[in-house]
């Protein structure tokens, strides 16, 4: 859909004076995360930074992070596929630590991704009622992610339904970075619709742009209650397409406002919260494109990176 690697990006990363703040205190409607609770997202960071590699090297970059982390045990991708071009990156697999089938997307060059973001003539459509059923009226998404989504949503849930049956699991988690992420939230309220009651859904994404109107964010907190969106300091991709434009996140923001800090965002699209990324970030020229690529909990995320 859009370009493989990341350019060369000279932009010099934007230092923001903080004074010392106790993880422990809750200020300003947001609550800090305590060192334990950020780390717990560390495995997804790293689903997440697999899927920017091509599938010869998806299973050698979660081998060195099981390695490192000792927290992938037993996690073998089952299914992979994209061209990295026409259709992003994408696997399939079973984690036995959570007992769940896990799905990651590939996002894309945050800069060309930007330029499609800030496109004022940007077009909603519908959700395919094939793949969404019994989505109310009046549910928009952006027409871009929706029919990339599309590609790839009846492959993977064939793969998901399998590997679920074959582990007598009820659990599944999606996750990616930026396109990627995109591509995951689609794909959580598509589970939702497509597999059997009693399973659990949990989407982690990494530097999400918006993908919906407001309805599309009202419905889906009323169907995926396990979602969180992590952003990363001035990171601009979040706040795009704006808000003036229709569009609207979901809730579920973590804000990471230092390499060791992050803070819960309150609402489903805060727009008041001073530490959250649409008060951080009031246009894309406050924002620095080069926090899009992390670190995520110490881990940078992005083609570029893609290396065992």
């Amino acid at each position: 859909m859009w370009s493989l690697f990341y350019p060369l990006l000279s932009l010099a990363a934007r230092v923001v004076g903080r004074s010392q703040r106790s993880i422990n205190e809750n200020q300003g409607g947001v609550t800090p995360l305590s060192d334990y609770q950020f780390a717990e997202f560390t495995p997804y960071i790293e689903f997440a930074r697999a899927a920017y590699c091509p599938p010869n090297k998806i299973v050698g970059l979660v081998d060195t992070a099981r390695r490192r982390l000792r927290a992938l045990p037993g996690f073998v991708p089952t299914l992979t596929g994209g061209d990295g071009n026409s259709i992003q990156f994408f696997y399939v697999g079973f984690w036995p630590d959570q007992s769940a089938v896990v799905v990651a997307h590939q996002g894309t060059n945050p800069l060309k991704l930007m330029s499609v973001l800030t496109d004022l003539n940007v077009a909603f459509m519908a959700p395919d009622p094939n793949l969404f059923p019994n989505v109310p009226n009046g549910v928009q998404v952006h027409s871009g992610f929706a029919i990339e989504h599309q590609k790839t949503a009846r492959q993977i849930l064939a793969e998901v339904v399998r590997l679920l049956a074959q582990h007598s699991s009820t659990h599944v988690i999606l996750t990616g970075h930026s396109l990627g992420g995109a591509l995951a939230e689609l794909d959580a309220l598509f589970m939702k619709f497509n597999l059997p009651a009693g399973t659990t859904i949990r989407g982690v994404t990494l530097g999400t742009p918006r993908i919906g109107n407001e309805a599309w964010a009202t419905f889906f907190d009323s169907q995926v209650s396990d979602f969180t969106r992590m952003n990363n300091k001035h990171d601009p991709v979040p706040t795009v397409p704006g808000r003036l434009l229709g569009f609207r996140h979901p809730s579920g923001e973590i804000h990471i406002e230092s390499d060791g800090r992050a803070v819960a965002c309150p609402g489903a699209d805060d727009g008041t919260d001073p530490q959250c990324s649409d008060q951080l970030v009031p246009n894309i020229l406050e924002g620095n494109i080069v926090d899009h690529l992390g670190p995520y909990h110490g881990i940078f995320v992005g083609s570029i990176f893609c290396a065992p």
